[in-house]
Protein backbone atom coordinates (compact mmCIF):
# COMPACT_ATOMS: atom_id res chain seq x y z
CA UNK A 1 0.00 0.00 0.00
CA UNK A 2 1.43 3.35 -1.42
CA UNK A 3 1.25 6.27 1.37
CA UNK A 4 -1.80 8.67 -0.36
CA UNK A 5 -2.47 10.72 2.69
CA UNK A 6 -6.01 11.81 0.94
CA UNK A 7 -6.72 8.09 -0.07
CA UNK A 8 -5.56 7.24 3.44
CA UNK A 9 -8.20 9.89 5.08
CA UNK A 10 -11.00 8.37 3.03
CA UNK A 11 -9.93 5.10 3.64
CA UNK A 12 -10.23 5.65 7.22
CA UNK A 13 -13.42 7.69 7.52
CA UNK A 14 -14.64 4.38 5.76
CA UNK A 15 -13.11 2.05 8.01
CA UNK A 16 -14.07 3.69 11.64
CA UNK A 17 -16.40 2.30 13.66
CA UNK A 18 -17.79 1.85 17.54
CA UNK A 19 -15.69 -1.51 17.18
CA UNK A 20 -12.80 0.80 16.53
CA UNK A 21 -13.49 3.03 18.96
CA UNK A 22 -16.01 3.53 21.84
CA UNK A 23 -16.14 7.23 21.47
CA UNK A 24 -16.69 7.03 17.45
CA UNK A 25 -20.18 8.33 16.60
CA UNK A 26 -22.24 8.85 13.26
CA UNK A 27 -21.82 12.69 14.13
CA UNK A 28 -18.39 12.00 14.73
CA UNK A 29 -16.47 9.72 13.20
CA UNK A 30 -12.85 10.43 14.16
CA UNK A 31 -14.06 10.69 17.99
CA UNK A 32 -11.79 8.14 19.90
CA UNK A 33 -9.38 6.83 17.09
CA UNK A 34 -6.91 8.77 17.26
CA UNK A 35 -4.58 5.99 19.23
CA UNK A 36 -5.68 2.92 16.89
CA UNK A 37 -5.45 5.14 14.13
CA UNK A 38 -2.04 6.50 14.91
CA UNK A 39 -0.76 3.14 15.41
CA UNK A 40 -2.32 1.44 12.43
CA UNK A 41 -0.78 4.28 10.12
CA UNK A 42 2.52 3.42 11.85
CA UNK A 43 2.39 0.05 11.15
CA UNK A 44 1.39 0.86 7.47
CA UNK A 45 3.73 3.36 6.44
CA UNK A 46 6.31 3.79 9.10
CA UNK A 47 7.79 7.01 10.21
CA UNK A 48 7.24 8.21 13.82
CA UNK A 49 4.58 8.52 16.41
CA UNK A 50 3.95 11.82 18.19
CA UNK A 51 1.75 12.90 20.63
CA UNK A 52 0.18 16.39 22.16
CA UNK A 53 -1.04 16.43 25.72
CA UNK A 54 -4.86 18.12 25.71
CA UNK A 55 -7.26 17.94 28.83
CA UNK A 56 -8.98 15.44 27.68
CA UNK A 57 -5.80 13.24 27.55
CA UNK A 58 -2.74 12.59 25.18
CA UNK A 59 -3.48 13.03 21.11
CA UNK A 60 -1.89 10.85 18.77
CA UNK A 61 -0.80 11.31 15.08
CA UNK A 62 1.98 10.72 12.80
CA UNK A 63 5.34 12.20 11.01
CA UNK A 64 5.63 10.60 7.50
CA UNK A 65 8.98 11.77 5.77
CA UNK A 66 9.08 14.73 7.94
CA UNK A 67 5.58 15.99 7.77
CA UNK A 68 2.68 15.64 10.23
CA UNK A 69 -0.40 13.82 9.46
CA UNK A 70 -3.44 14.05 12.40
CA UNK A 71 -6.16 11.64 10.55
CA UNK A 72 -8.58 12.18 13.40
CA UNK A 73 -8.05 16.37 14.03
CA UNK A 74 -11.53 16.44 12.69
CA UNK A 75 -13.18 15.02 16.05
CA UNK A 76 -12.48 18.84 17.43
CA UNK A 77 -13.59 21.53 17.70
CA UNK A 78 -10.86 23.82 18.05
CA UNK A 79 -7.03 23.29 16.71
CA UNK A 80 -5.40 21.50 18.47
CA UNK A 81 -1.86 23.41 19.58
CA UNK A 82 0.54 20.54 18.27
CA UNK A 83 3.53 19.95 20.53
CA UNK A 84 4.70 17.00 18.59
CA UNK A 85 6.75 14.92 21.39
CA UNK A 86 7.91 12.03 20.22
CA UNK A 87 6.28 8.69 21.84
CA UNK A 88 6.55 4.82 21.04
CA UNK A 89 3.70 2.34 20.33
CA UNK A 90 4.06 0.72 24.23
CA UNK A 91 2.19 4.55 25.01
CA UNK A 92 -0.34 5.05 22.13
CA UNK A 93 -1.54 0.92 22.65
CA UNK A 94 -2.47 2.30 26.46
CA UNK A 95 -5.57 4.10 24.65
CA UNK A 96 -6.10 0.86 22.25
CA UNK A 97 -7.12 -3.09 22.42
CA UNK A 98 -5.58 -5.52 20.11
CA UNK A 99 -9.43 -5.97 19.25
CA UNK A 100 -9.58 -2.56 18.03
CA UNK A 101 -6.68 -2.94 15.78
CA UNK A 102 -7.54 -5.64 14.50
CA UNK A 103 -10.79 -4.23 13.65
CA UNK A 104 -9.55 -1.26 12.16
CA UNK A 105 -6.87 -3.22 9.79
CA UNK A 106 -9.58 -6.06 8.45
CA UNK A 107 -11.91 -2.68 7.92
CA UNK A 108 -9.17 -0.48 5.89
CA UNK A 109 -8.21 -3.46 4.08
CA UNK A 110 -12.06 -4.58 3.14
CA UNK A 111 -12.31 -1.03 1.96
CA UNK A 112 -9.18 -0.87 -0.42
CA UNK A 113 -10.28 -4.20 -1.78
CA UNK A 114 -13.65 -2.96 -2.38
CA UNK A 115 -12.02 0.02 -4.15
CA UNK A 116 -9.81 -2.00 -6.57
CA UNK A 117 -6.55 -0.65 -4.17
CA UNK A 118 -4.08 -3.39 -3.63
CA UNK A 119 -3.80 -3.90 0.17
CA UNK A 120 -0.46 -4.51 1.80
Amino acid sequence: MSFDPDEVQRALRKAWSLATASQWTVNNLAAGQCNVTSLLVHELFGGDLLKTPLPAGDHFYNRIDGLRYDFTASQFDQPVAYMDLPTDRADAELGATGDQLAELRAALQEHRAKSGQPSR
